[in-house]
């Protein structure tokens, strides 16, 4: 009699519109085929990794699949896809290890077969997690800095002078917003999946309703 099939769920999360999960999904699915488990379900977003707890529907969804006991892992292609902040991405793991589901990535997991907490996988969860944060950290202080260089040289930033759009041009540049905005999504959850600042959201807002 064949042995019943394991079911996960794979969570996989791009920072922005431009970026794409196949890969973190296609990887993680040849892990579980290699394993014979059952993908239920495949939870994508796209969403900065530093954004707050309750924006995050990808990880809500593996959350409330675990707590409703249909799935016994969940896979991720590392760990900073689950987030750039320590209190959530510690959030999300302890509930998992409540509902006694695993969480694995790259070959470690956090619960042993015996359903005990695997210690080392702690620790390390605990160090990828701050290694996580700083780069988040770090990348915002490169962009400031180099904010502040460019101005110092005297280079112009943002859009050349006399330079303008249609309402369709400006529309069709920023398509992803007008997607976003459409689907219903609010100005603030707009900025934070396609990655561009709120005045451009409110701009493209405004576009659509003239």
């Amino acid at each position: 009699m064949k042995k019943p099939q394991i079911p996960v769920a794979i969570l996989v999360r791009v920072s922005t519109a431009k970026q794409e999960t196949a890969r973190q999904i296609s990887e993680l699915r040849q892990y579980a085929d290699g394993k014979d488990y059952e993908v239920l379900e495949v939870c994508e977003e796209t969403i900065s990794g530093s954004a707050d707890n309750d924006e995050r529907h990808g990880l809500r969804r593996a959350e409330q699949l675990a707590l409703e006991g249909k799935i016994k892992k969940v896979l991720v292609h590392e760990v900073s896809r689950i987030a750039r902040r320590n209190s959530v991405a510690h959030h999300f793991v302890e509930t998992l290890e409540e509902c006694g589901v695993s969480l694995y990535w790259q070959s470690i997991e956090t619960l042993l077969s015996s359903g005990k907490r695997n210690p080392a996988a702690g620790i390390m969860l605990a160090l990828l997690a701050e290694m996580a944060r700083n780069e988040s950290e770090t990348l915002r202080e490169r962009i400031k800095s180099g904010l502040v260089l460019a101005r110092k040289r005297g280079v112009l930033l943002g859009r050349r002078k006399g330079t303008t759009l249609t309402r369709d041009q400006f529309l069709q540049k920023h398509k992803d917003i007008a997607r976003q905005l459409k689907s219903g999504q609010s100005i603030r959850n707009t900025a934070k999946i396609v990655g561009k600042g709120i005045s451009t959201i409110q701009r493209v807002k405004a576009a659509l309703a003239a």
